[in-house]
């Protein structure tokens, strides 16, 4: 069993990637193996409308001189997705935003090749609309088919420095309550 988890942030190693280890952390315990793949510097243009992966139907993105096909194949060998975001302009990242285009019309062009894996998405917001941006992921899972896990609270972290969100003490424990409530289905579902 294996949670791969993507940070779509622009800061490496910010706010955003300790959401989600907080998250990977709890799977971990579980004995469920996890991935922590970062977006920072590498393009990840939205999706271009070619249509390509309709007609091919390989699994894979037509453009491929980027990350996407290996964010593609990642997700496809996992059985739970995480998505982190910051929250930029009250919606998710440019690279989150390309992301979730091309790795979900190769899905839906290869027969919702996400279908019933368990996904969750994760926020870091300084003050203001992150209920957009989490709800942004969560349509990611909703328009693949997946099972979405629920946590005590929205997924979300407040912070705006680097390491800021580890003062936020409801939102580390959302995180680490999502962390288990997703190893325990996965767990359930593999069973």
């Amino acid at each position: 069993m294996k949670v791969v988890a993507f940070n779509g942030s622009a800061r490496k190693g910010g706010n955003t990637a300790t959401l989600l280890k907080q998250v990977l952390e709890e799977i971990a315990r579980e004995g469920i193996e996890t991935e922590l793949i970062e977006l920072a510097g590498r393009a990840v243009p939205g999706c271009i409308a070619c249509y390509k992966c309709f007609d091919r139907k390989n699994q894979q993105c037509a453009v491929d001189n980027d990350i996407i096909n290996e964010a593609i194949a990642k997700m496809n060998e996992a059985d739970g997705i995480l998505l982190g975001s910051p929250t930029y302009f009250a919606d998710v990242s440019a690279s989150m935003k390309g992301l979730i285009e091309r790795c979900g019309m190769v899905s839906r062009a290869n027969g919702d090749m996400f279908k019933r894996k368990v996904g969750a998405g994760v926020v870091a917001v300084r003050r203001a609309g992150a209920s957009h941006v989490f709800s942004s992921l969560n349509n990611f899972f909703t328009i693949g088919q997946m099972i979405i896990v629920g946590s005590s609270y929205w997924n979300i972290g407040i912070g705006r420095d680097p390491g800021e969100v580890l003062n936020d003490q409801e939102g580390i424990k959302t995180m680490q309550d999502l962390g288990r409530n997703m190893a325990w289905l996965i767990k359930k579902i593999n069973s």
